[in-house]
């Protein structure tokens, strides 16, 4: 993960989900409070849009490392505690949280997507390369490497690293994973990956970083998690990740904009415990 095309990887889209209560400005303004500048910022509260079962970014237990770093901007912003609107991150996310005027944060979005607006990044990492050390592809940094050659090798169904695997020939003995999981009811198709590599059914494993290394280290495995940073052609692979805010609120932006520069070691801290592969803007890993 992440953004909406990252994290679409592990939700089923819900058609039919849809919030039914609709909340006009003004009785948004009385129950929250208006912020900085005028905007419908909760001055108490931080008020965060959020997927309930989405690890390793969120989950309604407050495990997920988006979770704790909403406890940190919390602290570092004043507010008194965070409250969560939970809603599966599938189409109609933002629209039916943030757009709403129901919180006032999406804590992981990619740089870029229009459909927010971005605070400075405050991570970068990529999609990478899963294996065991010591099972033949010790050194493989990249999907053209030819000791991948007839390897069998897991990848989510419609995300990047599959267009460079297809111009490697690498399709023909792959294993295709869903792009869509219900994780409510299934484990997350990262964790099926790993499983399915220490079960010997896939030699290797594609997968967005942050998942693919939190289930690795989960897992207790000796695996290799290798960011694809050094791929010559094909798809990016490489994403900065932001908080995402309303337009509007620009003066709350400039807020976390400060956060995230004052405290981006406690960040990065908090992402090396899970297992984030984190990069630095020239691609090197950051360790601590």
């Amino acid at each position: 993960m992440t953004s909406m095309p990252l994290r679409k990887m592990v939700r089923v889209t819900l058609a039919t989900a849809l919030l039914s209560a609709t909340v006009t400005a003004s009785a948004l303004a009385q129950g929250a409070g208006l912020g900085a500048a005028g905007e419908l910022v909760d001055p108490d509260i931080l008020r965060v849009c959020a997927d309930p079962s989405n690890m390793p970014f969120t989950d309604e237990s407050g495990e997920g490392f988006e979770n704790k770093l909403a406890e940190l901007v919390a602290e570092k912003t004043g507010r008194k505690s965070v409250a969560y609107t939970w809603f599966p991150m599938v189409v109609g996310f933002v629209r039916n949280t943030l757009r709403a005027n129901r919180c006032d944060i999406i804590m992981g979005f990619a740089q870029g997507d229009e459909l927010v607006q971005n605070t400075n990044a405050y991570y970068r990492s990529s999609y990478a390369l899963l294996y065991k050390k010591g099972g033949g592809l010790d050194g493989v940094e990249t999907i053209e490497d030819p000791k991948l050659a007839g390897k069998r090798i897991g990848v989510v169904q419609g995300t990047p690293p599959g267009s460079n695997m297809a111009k490697a020939n690498l399709m023909k003995t792959a294993k295709v994973y869903p792009l869509m999981v219900d994780t409510r009811f299934a484990p997350s198709v990262a964790e099926v990956m790993i499983k399915d590599m220490l079960a010997g059914v896939i030699d290797a494993a594609v997968v967005w970083g942050p998942m693919g290394g939190y289930y690795a280290k989960k897992s207790g495995a000796d695996l290799a998690v290798v960011p694809l940073v050094k791929e010559k052609t094909g798809s990016r692979m490489t994403y900065r990740i932001t908080m995402g805010v309303r337009p509007s609120d620009q003066e709350w932006k400039r807020a976390l904009n400060r956060v995230i520069r004052e405290n981006q070691k406690e960040i990065n801290d908090i992402l090396i415990s899970f297992g984030v592969p984190l990069l630095d803007e020239q691609d090197r890993p950051i360790t601590q």
